[in-house]
């Protein structure tokens, strides 16, 4: 009998074991989960932009042990004022109205201005949100030019097998690049069953970004009939791109893009639970880090005597190539190979956007960037004013450096 309930209780003490062991699992997921539902709320939003690290996984993009670019000042004014399409406003409303968090522009390599705002200082990690497509692109180019992909015409699945069998099966890494996929994705943010809020929520819950990709099994579209903005295109170019290097997002961008442009301070990168990174959203990095990334492809692709992005791939970038919008669109920004058009744009201007403001303008003939983040939360209600009004304060702080 004594041996009998000394097993009974180690049956229950194992038992108790494991519940707490789950409880504690589902405490951490329970946490996270409520993390990412208060990721934007507004006592919260700024710092969260600032410290992506403590609500999801991140892991390092190293700068390495190469020089550090510099950035001499050269302090120019802003404009006072400047026209949009509702009018004229002053830029410190317009700043403020924004949530800007940090400003930075360049013009011929050097700070004509630099400002920190709501609190934020130099050394913090701002999210890129989707200016991180743009990287991301950026690396397909680097990629392609070391033979590691032999065409952007390739499907995707040529070097991401796991895509072949569902709504991204024959999809060419060009149709990826803009945004043509032609798969079945709701980007509706203020929708909670939106696919886009479920990709976050598998996210944050440490399911599998490839997986979630690979599991798309809709289109509503041929593949490269028409440009639909689809997030998780992003992803699938990763995949894509990890498969024909043989190295994570994070590790190749350090080691081909981060290192050799100079960077001041290391990155980070979120990733799901399985170690894959959110390419389409997941960079975080100093705002002169970002200037430095803008400055590179402002100049063409060079530094230091060094090639470090091919010339022809910054000119495809920024060329408007993407197919028309769907029916119904209201864009009026073009697309190229994952970077924006404004409307009306001079050849060699470009943006990387990010939602909630995230911004690198890019103006090649006139030798600017303008780098500007944001904790805006009134972005997504009229988003496409914002863009709209961005445009109009990049050109006119660009007319002022003149």
């Amino acid at each position: 009998m004594r041996v009998k309930w000394k097993l009974i209780g180690r049956v229950a003490l194992a038992a108790a074991a494991l519940a707490g062991a789950a409880l504690v699992w589902k405490r951490d997921e329970l946490a996270r989960l409520y993390r990412v539902n208060t990721l934007f709320a507004e006592d919260r939003i700024v710092d969260n932009f600032m410290h992506m690290d403590r609500l999801f996984w991140t892991v390092p993009v190293p700068r390495g042990d190469g020089p550090v670019r510099p950035l001499p000042a050269d302090p120019r004014p802003l404009p006072q004022t400047f026209r949009h399409d509702w009018g004229e406003e002053r830029v410190e409303d317009y700043l403020a109205r924004s949530a800007t968090t940090a400003l930075i522009v360049l013009k011929d390599g050097r700070i004509a201005h630099e400002s920190y705002r709501l609190g934020t200082r130099p050394e913090n990690l701002r999210i890129s949100w989707s200016m991180a497509k743009s990287v991301t692109a950026t690396l397909i180019g680097v990629a392609l030019a070391e033979g590691a992909i032999d065409s952007i015409d390739d499907p995707a699945d040529k070097y991401a097998p796991a895509l072949a069998q569902g709504a991204y099966g024959g999809v060419s890494i060009r149709d990826l690049l803009h945004m043509s996929s032609g798969v079945d994705f709701d980007e509706n943010y203020a929708d909670f069953n939106s696919d886009i809020n479920k990709m976050g929520r598998t996210l944050a819950l440490g399911g599998s970004m490839d997986a979630f990709a690979a599991g798309q099994e809709r289109r509503v579209a041929p593949a490269g009939e028409n440009f639909r903005y689809v997030s998780v295109d992003t992803h699938a170019l990763a995949m894509a791109l990890r498969g024909a290097t043989g190295r994570s997002l994070p590790q190749y961008l350090s080691e081909k893009l981060w290192g050799p442009m100079g960077a001041e301070a290391e990155a980070r990168f979120v990733t799901d639970g399985h170690g894959a990174a959110f390419a389409l959203g997941g960079l975080n990095a100093r705002a002169r880090d970002y200037a430095r990334f803008g400055l590179l492809i402002a100049e063409g692709g060079a530094w230091n005597g060094r090639r470090i992005v091919p010339a022809e791939w910054i000119d495809a970038m920024g060329r408007p190539s993407a197919p028309p919008p769907a029916p119904g669109s209201t864009e009026r920004y073009g697309y190229g190979l994952h970077w924006w058009i404004p409307p009306d744009a001079a050849p060699g201007e470009m943006v990387a956007r990010g939602v909630y403001g995230q911004w690198i303008y890019v103006n090649r003939p006139e030798r600017v960037v303008i780098v500007k983040t944001s904790a805006d939360r009134n972005f997504m209600k009229e988003d496409r004013r914002a863009n709209y009004e961005a445009a109009a304060f990049f050109r006119a702080v660009t007319a002022a450096l003149r």
